[in-house]
């Protein structure tokens, strides 16, 4: 029985990245701002101008220092265990043998006569990565 049920749309299923990229613009526009006012008070503190290209070269060392350390070192721990994951590496692995083995069994004692033309249907259907 199908319903007419529409699929969710494209905002609602990229809610987590939409949700992502707002926090990460809204704090980039917060740390170059609140770093603009530290760096006018710096300048103004030693009687000098504050100059915007001195301010941007200043404020991209320190973005790129915050991301060198920390945004990459959490990118690699994300994307790379997720890349490893989806790629079936061994360690994605160790969960699923066993249990397609304890379905595998479990199937062979509730239909025993046709539990291997299922498994083989199974096979062909949904072939191993």
């Amino acid at each position: 029985m199908k319903t007419n049920q529409k699929s969710p749309s494209y905002l609602k299923r990229k809610a987590y990245f939409w949700v992502t990229l707002l926090l990460f613009l809204a704090s980039v526009a917060l740390h170059w701002y609140f770093g603009w006012k530290d760096y006018v008070n710096e300048q103004m503190a030693h009687s000098q101008p504050a100059e915007v290209p001195e301010y941007a070269v200043q404020m991209m060392r320190e973005t790129m220092e915050n991301w060198q350390s920390e945004f990459l070192q959490l990118i690699w721990q994300v994307v790379g265990l997720s890349f490893l994951w989806y790629c079936g590496s061994p360690q994605s692995k160790e969960g699923d043998d066993r249990r397609e083995e304890k379905l595998d069994f479990i199937i062979k004692h509730l239909e025993p006569g046709k539990a291997e033309e299922l498994l083989e249907q199974w096979k062909i259907k949904y072939p191993d990565k």
